[in-house]
């Protein structure tokens, strides 16, 4: 079976009537978690970013508080993935690069304050510094007055 391309699939949207395309949506949502958490973005936040930011953020607090505070580079490693899956994901849905720029930033900040020990294993290294690569783009594809509120912060994290 071949899967038809976007534009053959928008063609036959647009040719639906609203109850069938409500149906295929819910249909879509009921069998994967990440089409239903787009969709909820998409209805109840998209509208709300800042909001929508804030909410994110409140949820990578409980998650960096799953972080264990031995000194286990392993056990870090992989509560720190978690975090950033979900950060991500949460990234993806909104698609914005303001946003991306905010959440990426907050997760640096928040692993600059646990005082996670970067420097005794290259993965957390590699980790930390493959985020700011990509905080570095994301910043450079901004306008200039954007750029501005944010360099404080990218001093703080980049030190």
């Amino acid at each position: 079976m071949t899967t038809a391309s976007l534009q053959e699939i928008k063609k036959e949207l647009r040719t639906l009537e609203v109850d069938r395309l409500q149906d295929l949506c819910l249909r879509l949502a009921k069998y994967k978690k990440e089409n239903k958490e787009l969709l909820n973005y998409l209805l109840f936040e998209a509208h709300h970013e800042k909001a929508y930011i804030e909410n994110v953020k409140e949820d990578m607090v409980e998650l960096f508080g799953t972080v264990p505070s031995s000194r286990n580079v392993y056990l870090i490693k992989k509560s720190l993935r978690k975090v950033l899956r979900y950060t991500n994901r949460q990234i993806k849905y909104s698609g914005i690069k303001q946003t991306e720029l905010e959440l990426r930033i907050f997760f640096c900040t928040k692993m600059k304050e646990a005082e996670i020990p970067l420097h005794t294993g290259t993965v957390l290294y590699n980790l930390y510094q493959q985020q700011l690569k990509k905080i570095e783009s994301t910043f450079a594809a901004l306008p200039e007055d954007i750029r501005a509120d944010y360099d404080r912060e990218l001093n703080f994290i980049a030190s």
